[in-house]
C-alpha cells in the first residue's frame, strides 16, 4: 500500500507470464509517420484567458497556446519559442532524458520580453512528457498553463484511441482572478481543469479501448484519480513503459507526474456515464466523465490483455553494489537549495558521477508535509526498503510523505549538468533547485 497525503493506493503486481497469457490478435493503432522535413513548431508565451466559472468573466492566465506537441520517436524536434510576456521566461520540458542542450537555467538563460530562441529536442524515448513556464512562475503576475509533449512509439500499440488529459489547479479569488503558487492564497478556492475545461466528457463505444495519458500539471498538491466503474491498466509512468499492472483504488500522481493507462469499455451499455474523480487530500470532486455512446459496439468483445509498451532501452539491471551513494534532504528550506531566480550553476553540485555509473540517492523529507522530488536528465528506479530490488517501473518524479525516506537508483547515462527540483505540497511553498553533474 502506498500512502501519500493520507490517500492510500493498493497496487497488485501481476507476473509478466500472467500478463502475456492469452494474448491473441488485436486491433492496432499505429503512430503517424514522421514527416521527411518538419518546420519548427512555434510556441509563444503570451497572455490568455481561461473559463473557470460558469456565467462569470474569464480568468487571465499566461499560456503557451496551441495544441499538444506531437512527435515520433527518433525525431529531432525543433521548437521556436518566443516570449511575449512582460517578464523573462524559460521553457521547461519535463521527462526528456539526455536533452542537455535545452536544460533550463544551465544550458539556456531565460528569454527576455520580445526575444526568442530555438530549441532542438532529441526524442530518444517514446512517452508522455510536457512543457511549462512554471520554473520562474512563483510570485509572478499570472499563473501559467502547461502543454503536453507526446512522443509516439515506432511500433503499433493495441488501442483504438489515444486521449491526453492535462490536469491543472487554479486558486481563484471571489473576483475571478487567480493566485500564483508561492503566494498566500487567502480565501482563494482550488479549482481543477482537464485540458483547460472545468468539466470534460469523453465518449467511447462499447468494447473500445482508450489509452489515456494523465498529466498532472498541478504545481503543489499530490492528487489521486479514479474512473468510477472502470479498471485502469497502468502501462507507463512518467513517460517510461512499466510492467502492466492494475491501479486498484486509483492513481496517485505527484506534481508533474504522468501515467498512461488503458481503459476498456467492457460490459458497458449505451448511455453509461462514469465520473472521473480527483482527490486532492481534502475532498473528491468530479472533473470529467466517460460516456458510452449509442453507436454500435466497436467489436463483439473486448480486446485481449495488452502487451507491455515497447521498451525505450533503459537497463534491465542496475549495479547497486558498486553504486555511488549520496544523501539529499528535501521539503524544508535548506542552504543548499535555492530559488530558481537565485540559481547559480557554479555552486557545488548535489553529486557528481561518471558516465555509466549507477547512482543511489537517499531522499529524506524533512518537512512536516509531503514533498515532491523531480530529476532532470535521467529516469530512476524506486528501490525496495532493503535495497534488494526495485519497483517494476521508471520515474522522474516522486512524492515523499512527511518524515519519510525513499531511495532511488539511476544509471548516469548522459553527460552534462542537470537540474533537481523539489517543492513541498503547500501552495505557499517555494520551488527549490539544486543540480548534479555527469561526466
Amino acid at each position: 500500500m502506498v500512502r501519500i497525503n493520507g490517500m492510500a493506493q493498493d497496487i497488485f503486481w501481476p507476473s509478466r507470464r500472467a500478463v502475456l497469457a492469452g494474448l491473441g490478435a488485436s486491433t492496432m493503432v499505429a503512430a503517424a509517420p514522421a514527416a521527411a522535413e518538419r518546420s519548427p513548431r512555434a510556441l509563444r508565451a503570451r497572455p490568455g484567458l481561461l473559463a473557470l466559472r460558469a456565467g462569470a468573466a474569464d480568468t487571465p492566465v499566461w499560456s503557451l497556446g496551441g495544441d499538444s506537441l506531437l512527435f515520433k520517436q527518433g525525431e529531432r524536434a525543433e521548437i521556436a519559442f518566443a516570449n511575449e510576456l512582460p517578464v523573462p521566461m524559460v521553457l521547461n520540458c519535463r521527462g526528456l532524458d539526455g536533452a542537455v542542450a535545452v536544460e533550463p537555467l544551465i544550458s539556456r538563460v531565460p528569454v527576455a520580453q520580445g526575444a526568442s530562441e530555438t530549441l532542438h529536442l532529441p526524442l530518444r524515448h517514446a512517452g508522455t512528457s510536457w512543457c511549462d513556464l512554471a520554473l520562474l512562475g512563483d510570485g509572478a503576475a499570472r499563473p501559467t498553463r502547461g502543454l503536453p509533449l507526446i512522443v509516439a512509439e515506432r511500433e503499433p500499440v493495441s488501442v483504438d484511441r489515444d486521449e491526453i488529459l492535462l490536469i491543472e489547479e487554479w486558486r481563484l479569488r471571489a473576483d475571478g482572478t487567480a493566485i500564483v503558487p508561492g503566494m498566500n492564497p487567502g480565501d482563494a478556492r482550488p479549482t481543477y481543469t482537464l485540458n483547460g475545461n472545468a468539466t470534460l466528457e469523453l465518449k467511447l463505444r462499447a468494447n473500445e479501448r482508450l489509452r489515456i495519458r494523465f498529466i498532472s500539471a498541478v504545481e503543489r498538491n499530490v492528487i489521486a484519480l479514479k474512473i468510477e466503474g472502470y479498471d485502469c491498466m497502468v502501462m507507463a509512468l512518467d513517460g517510461q513503459p512499466a510492467e502492466p499492472f492494475l491501479a486498484r483504488g486509483g492513481l496517485v500522481l505527484a506534481p508533474g507526474a504522468r501515467a498512461d493507462v488503458f481503459v476498456d469499455a467492457k460490459d458497458k451499455p449505451p448511455g453509461t456515464s462514469s465520473s472521473i474523480l480527483l482527490h486532492d487530500g481534502q475532498e473528491a470532486r468530479p472533473v470529467g466523465r466517460l460516456i458510452v455512446s449509442d453507436d454500435p459496439p466497436i467489436r463483439t468483445m473486448v480486446l485481449p490483455p495488452a502487451r507491455a509498451l515497447p521498451s525505450n532501452g533503459l537497463p534491465d539491471r542496475l549495479d547497486l553494489k558498486s553504486a555511488l551513494r549520496a544523501d539529499l534532504s528535501i521539503g524544508a528550506e535548506q542552504p543548499d537549495w535555492v530559488l530558481p531566480t537565485k540559481f547559480d550553476a557554479t555552486a557545488a553540485p548535489a553529486f557528481h558521477a561518471r558516465v555509466g555509473r549507477t547512482v543511489v540517492l537517499t531522499l529524506a523529507n524533512r518537512a512536516g508535509i509531503a514533498a515532491s522530488f523531480h530529476l532532470h536528465g535521467h529516469h530512476f528506479r524506486l528501490l525496495d526498503r532493503l535495497d534488494d530490488g526495485w519497483k517494476p517501473f521508471w520515474l522522474d518524479t516522486v512524492a515523499i510523505d512527511a518524515g519519510q525516506t525513499h531511495r532511488i537508483a539511476l544509471l548516469a547515462e548522459y553527460a552534462g549538468r542537470w537540474l533537481i527540483e523539489s517543492v513541498a505540497s503547500d501552495w505557499t511553498a517555494p520551488r527549490l533547485l539544486r543540480w548534479y553533474s555527469v561526466e
